[in-house]
Order: C-alpha cells, then structure tokens, then sequence
C-alpha cells in the first residue's frame, strides 16, 4: 500500500495554518520557483487566485516560514529569497554578477558543518553556509 501524498491545503493544516487561497498559491509558488523574490511570488500568486497585496504576501510568507514549510534565504547585500526545501542542512551558491541562487549540499556526511572549532557554548542545529562565484553564463560572458 502506498502512502497518499498531502494536498497543498493539508499541509497547510496540519502545520496550524488555516489553508486560505492565498497560502496554498504561496507555498505552491515557492516550491515551484527556484529561490525566489517576494515580486517574483507576488506575481505568480496574483496569477493564480487574482489580486492579493503585497503586504498579505509578506504576511503569508512570515506565517510558512514561522511553520517550517519554506525557507527565507538572504544572500548578503541581496533581497531575501524563499524556497521550498526544509528540513535538510544544505547550502547556496550565489552568483555576483547576475544573483543566480543554486542548492548545494553539505560535501562530507549529512552535516559536517554543524561542528565548529569553537562553539562557545551554543547548541547547534543548523549552519547557513553561503558560497559566493560567478555562473557558468557570467564567467563565460566575462571571458568573451
């Protein structure tokens, strides 16, 4: 017997979230995208139920962060970016050039960046580990 897979609005619930248009064309956008802006969101929610401020996207994005169902990633000196995979210790690459934000997983064993030289007394659950470069397509261009 299979496992049945939850619906959009099921998670939503079972996260103590009530399971609104609005939400369920949020989380769907975030984990279809790939690291996007809250504009970029904004507009794919607007194009899936009609308008919706951008304010109640801030909001909705707040309320799926705070339950654990998306990610906020902020890249220094960019705009906060969301995504769908939670749960897992990953990290980004970033491009200087074009912002292009792309997963990469831990190298070695399933968190190796959780043990640090000096951990002064923290707990530590999580690392957020950001590596900075260019992309294929900028360091081509800039090779040109």
């Amino acid at each position: 017997m299979t496992a049945s897979r939850l619906t959009t609005a099921e998670e939503l619930r079972g996260a103590g979230l009530r399971a609104t248009a609005a939400r369920v064309a949020l989380l769907d956008a975030v984990r279809e995208g790939d690291h996007l802006g809250v504009e970029a969101i904004a507009t794919q929610v607007r194009g899936r139920i009609g308008h919706v401020s951008l304010q109640a996207v801030y909001e909705g994005l707040n309320a799926l962060t705070d339950a654990g169902l998306i990610r906020r990633i902020e890249p220094a000196g960019s705009p906060a970016r969301y995504e769908g995979r939670v749960g897992d210790n990953h990290h980004h690459l970033v491009c200087r050039s074009c912002g292009r934000v792309a997963d990469v997983d831990c190298a070695v064993g399933s968190a190796p960046c959780l043990t640090v030289s000096q951990d002064h007394g923290f707990s530590i659950d999580e690392a957020e580990v950001v590596f900075w470069g260019l992309c294929p397509g900028c360091s081509t261009s800039r090779m040109s």
